[in-house]
């Protein structure tokens, strides 16, 4: 017997705008925080101890959020607005200080993708200013990497994911605007692989370096699904049927054990990561889901799953923490 779509545990009201990104930072801390972003240019830190904000920061002159990320080990909080800035703060001792930014160039919506290289080290991607240019520079030096640019044209870059394999240097996956996906080694600044996963401009994708698989979403209704071979080949599985169409984000929980997704109609939609079996829909917003995020709680039982919407409100979620073997 199926169980019943579960309710949302919490809801966070005052983010002021639509919510545009979510960020978990609970790992080590005293205080386990979740971060958003607002398309009214505001940055709240909220406190999931006492469930309001610890401390709103106004960091892009009013301009749309549309990424926010934390570096370990660090109290470094870094921004993506759109006013193609890319903003660094010292969160330390009650601090939110603005440190450092840089230009991106971009006009457009791609969220930047980071991967920590050392204790206080990055590597940040992002949209370059020509249409389909991504460039990675190392933080906080800013120093420049490299930029990719495919040979052909693909259209806007519209999302990126980079991650660091088992063996071999860092790697960097992008979606583009004609349904594209290119994989990239960041060191010799050369494509690997390249697939035509989706009809229509890719929105959103998220790779799980531990099982070599990766899933995609568009405005279609469907799911996109591939893996990598150890020629490091994209190949195309059997896609996901939705129920609707349009995906915004893509998040795979720590444990490798679900899949959530951002929808375009007011829902999020679990899935089992292994088989993508469709486990729960989960329906409380009013408007479209731009963002889903799973925290990094360390005790499992208290892992949650965060939906921001348009709608202006953050639901938390409390779903499938019961053990190992309940899915």
């Amino acid at each position: 017997m199926a169980r019943p779509a579960p309710c949302p545990i919490y809801i966070l009201r005052g983010a002021g705008g639509p919510i545009n990104t979510l960020h978990f930072s609970c790992h080590g801390r005293d205080t386990p925080l979740l971060f958003s972003g607002s398309g009214k240019g505001a940055i709240h830190m909220w406190s999931l101890s006492i469930r309001r904000a610890e401390r709103i920061v106004q960091g892009h002159s009013g301009s749309s959020v549309i990424w926010v990320n934390t570096v370990s080990s660090t109290d470094t909080l870094i921004s993506q607005g759109r006013d193609m800035r890319v903003c660094l703060w010292d969160l330390g001792q009650g601090r939110s200080q603005l440190v450092d930014s840089l230009s991106t160039g971009s006009v457009g919506f791609c969220q930047c993708s980071m991967l920590e290289t050392g204790s206080r080290t990055c590597l940040l991607a992002f949209a370059g200013q020509q249409t389909e240019e991504i460039n990675i520079v190392e933080l906080p030096s800013k120093t420049p990497v490299c930029t990719l640019v495919p040979d052909e044209k693909l259209g806007m870059v519209m999302c990126v994911k980079m991650w660091q394999p088992h063996s071999g240097g860092p790697v960097l996956l992008a979606g583009y605007e004609d349904g594209s996906l290119l994989l990239w080694d960041i060191t010799q600044k050369s494509k690997l692989s390249q697939t035509k996963a989706h009809h229509e401009p890719v929105m959103c994708l998220t790779f799980d370096p531990e099982v070599q698989r990766g899933i995609s979403g568009s405005s279609e209704k469907q799911l996109s699904s591939w893996i990598l071979d150890r020629q490091n080949n994209l190949q195309l599985q059997d896609p996901v049927t939705l129920t609707n169409p349009g995906v915004s984000q893509l998040c795979i929980r720590g444990d490798g054990k679900l899949l959530a997704s951002a929808g375009w109609d007011h829902r999020v939609r679990i899935f089992g990561w292994k088989h993508l079996r469709p486990l729960a829909v989960l329906q409380y917003h009013s408007d479209m889901v731009p963002s889903v995020a799973f925290s990094d709680h360390e005790d499992p039982r208290q892992r949650l799953l965060a939906a921001g919407s348009k709608d202006q409100r953050i639901s938390l979620w409390s779903i499938y923490n019961e053990g190992p073997d309940t899915l």
